[in-house]
């Protein structure tokens, strides 16, 4: 782990802590533990959104030559994006390890490394954009609350993190279009230098040209938001279900309200491995919106963190599992054979 992720973790950590502490260990704790098994079916619930957002990958990889279908099908997309949110959601490296791990996993499983990195990188960049429209979404429905002036703060909050999740996007976008994979190698050749790059440049400006021909692919592009934006959408009922089974059952308006707002939040702060505490922070500031009572914003929070943990640490090992049998098959390849 770098300084800066154990310094950005360490921030998370302490306001997780002091906003439990705030409100009362023991309170959340209730409300929490009233939702008992109810946290299962909310865990496998996000097996639907899951499946949506594979099928935002797969959608980039269908091609058909001859009659003959190649490339990855949706079984292997959904495994490597279950892969990637468990890594994304318990490893502290931000929201950069799980595309990564993606790109490796898809890569195991027959794609080229080159064509595997641009799907994932298009695919990642929809998926943001879906989720700033789905935010603006949840804004226009705060907008019905926040018209009485009472929650202009409040309003003012979540368009600042709405702006910089799409200021986010639209520079990561930009640096696509730009040959962003062979912009990074060559900073990263000035800084270390001492050594051969130009194998490695090669690989990168490939990446850089398969992004530039899925991009030209509009209608897959179009599909893949398109399959994003349900996803979230279809992520509200997580919120739906779990209030329910926390004993503060809300409509599917305010539980939208809440989703939206709550992942623009999380995702303005990428950069906190798991968005530890900005997650709790943000549902605190938008309970009031729906008349959620603190300690049941905290228990939905810590709900969702369940769910990550129920999906989340099989995936992980899972991923270990793979990796471990992915370098004995290529030792395997290594060793010759004697007659």
């Amino acid at each position: 782990m770098t300084r800066a992720a154990l310094i950005l973790l360490s921030i998370g950590t302490a306001l997780f802590v002091g906003l439990l502490a705030w409100q009362g260990f023991d309170s959340v704790a209730s409300a929490l533990a009233a939702a008992g098994w109810g946290l299962v079916l909310v865990a496998a619930f996000h097996l639907v959104p899951l499946v949506l957002d594979a099928g935002a990958i797969s959608v980039l990889f269908q091609r058909h030559r001859g009659g003959v279908h190649h490339d990855v099908t949706l079984r292997d997309a959904l495994f490597a994006r279950w892969i990637g949110e468990s890594v994304n959601s318990l490893l502290p490296a931000g929201q950069i390890g799980g595309p990564v791990v993606m790109v490796r996993q898809l890569s195991q499983r027959g794609m080229r490394m080159r064509d595997a990195a641009a799907a994932i990188t298009v695919s990642t960049t929809a998926q943001a954009l879906a989720q700033i429209v789905f935010a603006l979404l949840g804004l226009l429905l705060f907008g019905a609350y926040a018209a009485h002036g009472a929650l202009h703060d409040l309003r003012i909050a979540t368009l600042i993190a709405t702006g910089v999740l799409g200021a986010l996007i639209a520079g990561f976008y930009y640096a696509q279009r730009r040959g962003l994979f062979g912009r990074l190698l060559g900073v990263v050749s000035k800084v270390f230098g001492k050594r051969d790059w130009s194998s490695l440049m090669t690989r990168a400006e490939a990446v850089d040209a398969a992004v530039q021909a899925m991009y030209r692919e509009r209608s897959r592009v179009a599909t893949s938001f398109a399959l994003s934006l349900v996803g979230w959408i279809v992520g509200t009922v997580e919120v739906w279900l779990a209030l329910r089974f926390l004993g503060h059952p809300v409509d599917w308006v305010d539980a939208l309200l809440l989703e939206s707002l709550g992942q623009a939040i999380r995702g303005a702060a990428f950069m906190i491995p798991g968005s530890l505490g900005v997650q709790e922070g943000g549902y605190l500031l938008l309970a009031p919106l729906v008349g959620l009572p603190p300690d049941a914003a905290l228990a939905l929070s810590l709900a969702k963190r369940a769910r990550e943990i129920l999906l989340a640490l099989p995936g992980l090992l899972v991923l270990h599992f793979s990796e471990r049998s992915w370098q004995r098959r290529r030792a395997t390849a290594r060793v010759p054979v004697v007659d």
